[in-house]
């Protein structure tokens, strides 16, 4: 690759010809006739125009960087693998549940893909023990469901508000973002310690090299859906992953978000040493939309065929998982049962379309606010409002029981 001149300020290394370019076995850049040269080896700037040399370390601070406050040191992900490395029991449970629910999107498995639980964490311990009594019901339900832990770490604001635990993870506007690094893959360590897989929803573009490699499912929120950086990044994750409709309703979103992330892709990123490159990445097969409604609820049967037949005029298998919170509930948390319970009968049916539900469950039914001064109560949402586990045990027997009658209805 040879940039174009003129380039003047640079002195020339005599090592460094165009012609060197085209030899076979070497590669570089080369920029001005040999003047900014790659070859394996340290980069030498040397300036010979006296004028030059003054700007390039001029005072830039009136035009660059003016809304920044401040700029503070940031972890490596190689750095944080290293301190809370993954275990060989660890790998081999992601790599065995990633591949349960790429068979599902293949046709091999009949299973519903259940994702379940808070809908954002914001304390370890109450996590802890929600997955406890989530493993309890995902080995109960095994040969139907493929449960995997809701474990929701970033949050989306429709304008501003707490983002989510690694983000700001003492609530208290610290955003002692290394800590939230480390305590969310901590956590997400010990949830796989018990033997239960993991989901989450992947919002920003450099945290994934933090914690990706522990992450069974993905999913791209509906308001990043669209956006070309999610699909590329999606495209390149090594977990299977779901696309939601636009917050209108819309699906055609998701559906190009699908046909876009099946494809090769390149961008810039951060490898895992912190170092900025170029990613170049093979396309994700594994990828799917989820129906979360929008204006209003999309999950009758109507709307999964019409979803459906949108989806094969793209050229994708008609494939759906079904959110059954946010706009399909109406944004009330109760009525994420009576959702469940509708697209329970269309599974029982025998629509293999369905091929999984999200669900938002904590340990206690409701949301609260956070108020200084004031404790939290215990096992309650602090962002939306989410369904108890009390409540979530029935509903997940009847979409056991729907994939049983499924079974005998083809």
């Amino acid at each position: 690759m040879v940039w174009p001149r003129p380039w003047p300020i640079w002195r020339r290394r005599p090592e460094c010809w165009r012609a060197k370019l085209s030899r076979p076995g070497h590669t570089g850049v080369c920029v001005g006739g040999g003047s900014l040269c790659v070859w394996g080896q340290p980069l030498h700037f040397v300036h010979t125009n006296p004028l030059m040399a003054m700007l390039s370390t001029q005072d830039k601070t009136r035009i660059d960087d003016t809304r920044i406050a401040s700029v503070r040191p940031l972890m490596t992900p190689a750095l944080l693998e290293e301190r809370l490395p993954a275990s060989p029991a660890h790998l081999a449970l992601v790599e065995r549940s990633r591949q349960d629910i790429s068979n599902v999107l293949q046709g091999k498995d009949d299973r519903l893909v259940i994702v379940v639980g808070p809908c954002s964490i914001h304390d370890h311990e109450q996590a802890i023990a929600y997955a406890k009594l989530l493993k309890l019901e995902a080995d109960k339900h095994a040969q139907d469901l493929q449960i995997v832990m809701r474990v929701y770490f970033e949050k989306p604001r429709t304008t501003v508000g707490w983002k989510g635990y690694i983000n700001d993870p003492h609530l208290d506007g610290s955003f002692a973002m290394n800590e939230g690094l480390e305590m969310a893959r901590k956590l997400l360590l010990d949830i796989i310690e018990l033997g239960l897989p993991v989901a989450t929803e992947f919002l920003d573009l450099l945290s994934p090299q933090y914690i990706s490699d522990l992450v069974t499912w993905g999913a791209i929120g509906a308001r990043t859906t669209e956006s070309q950086s999610h699909r590329q990044l999606a495209s390149g994750l090594s977990c299977p992953v779901g696309f939601k409709n636009g917050t209108d309703g819309g699906v055609k979103v998701a559906a190009d978000a699908v046909v876009a992330s099946k494809a090769p892709h390149a961008f810039m990123g951060m490898t895992k040493m912190g170092q900025a490159a170029i990613f170049e990445t093979r396309g994700n097969q594994d990828v799917h939309i989820i129906l979360r409604g929008g204006k209003a609820p999309n999950y009758s049967p109507a709307d999964v065929d019409a979803a459906c037949k949108g989806l094969e005029a793209s050229g994708i298998a008609p494939q759906v998982m079904v959110d059954v919170s946010h706009a399909n509930s109406s944004k009330q948390h109760a009525k994420q049962i009576e959702v469940a319970r509708d697209v329970a009968a269309q599974v029982a049916g025998g629509d293999r379309r369905i091929m999984g539900l999200m669900i938002e469950s904590h340990l206690n039914e409701g949301r609260q606010d956070q108020k200084p001064g004031q404790p939290l109560q215990y096992g309650v949402s602090i962002t939306d409002a989410c369904i108890s586990f009390a409540q979530t045990v029935p509903v997940l027997e009847a979409l056991a029981q729907a994939v049983q009658k499924r079974r005998a209805v083809l």
